[in-house]
């Protein structure tokens, strides 16, 4: 009797935003709020930037914050520098922009107020996760669902992922083509893909390419 391969079943992820009722309107009050607010606050500000479907100057909320209503560039840019998928955890996360922060404060100990109305709001985000009904076998399915699924389906499975499974480099995706499916060099194509470097569009192409030229080659190895 032939193995039944267990189907990768999509996830839907919808951010709701809340408000954590802290500010701070200059650098100081900043890295104050850091290193006290929750993981959750720290996550939105810089692992759910990318869920903004569309790549600004910066990386994270901080360092935008920093380039735009500070107008420290400096600043901003040794923020926009920390890549939350090398790091692992929402922790070395944390104590990398208050490292950062830090070391501007030494150079710098007197930094200027934001005007009024440009303070830097903390939020957080409280995740809603649901089955969105699709799931695919093979990689000829998988490719044609990759193609048409809903951006924030492709956040869950490909950023969130990442936190979620505690490996850094390790996303749904990829899991399930190399444990299930037994493909392992199409899992390390797409395990291979930057986060930090693409938005969730460019990720969906980039996908959709790797898996593009396996389909091919299996359906010509079938047609030969």
């Amino acid at each position: 009797m032939a193995k039944t391969l267990k189907s990768f079943a999509f996830n839907q992820c919808v951010s709701l935003v809340k408000s954590t009722g802290n500010r701070a309107k200059n650098l100081r009050e900043l890295r104050r709020l850091i290193s006290k607010v929750g993981d959750e606050s720290i996550y939105h500000h810089v692992h759910q930037y990318f869920l903004k479907g569309h790549m600004l100057e910066y990386t994270n909320d901080f360092s935008q914050w920093a380039g735009e209503s500070l107008e420290e560039r400096a600043l901003a840019e040794r923020l926009a520098s920390i890549d939350p998928y090398t790091l692992k955890s929402v922790t070395a996360v944390r104590k990398e922009i208050l490292r950062e922060i830090n070391a501007f404060l030494t150079d710098f100990p007197e930094p200027h107020e934001v005007v009024s109305g440009n303070e830097f709001y903390f939020n957080e985000t409280v995740n809603l996760v649901f089955p969105v009904g699709v799931k695919t076998k093979n990689l000829a399915e998988f490719l044609v669902a990759i193609e048409h699924i809903d951006a924030g389906s492709i956040y869950y499975h490909f950023y969130d992922s990442r936190v979620r499974l505690g490996e850094g480099v390790m996303d749904d995706f990829s899991m399930w083509i190399e444990h299930t499916l037994g493909r392992k060099e199409v899992a390390e194509n797409i395990r291979a893909i930057d986060p930090f470097m693409h938005s969730i569009e460019s990720i969906r192409k980039l996908i959709r390419h790797i898996v593009e030229e396996y389909v091919r080659a299996d359906m010509e190895g079938v047609a030969d």
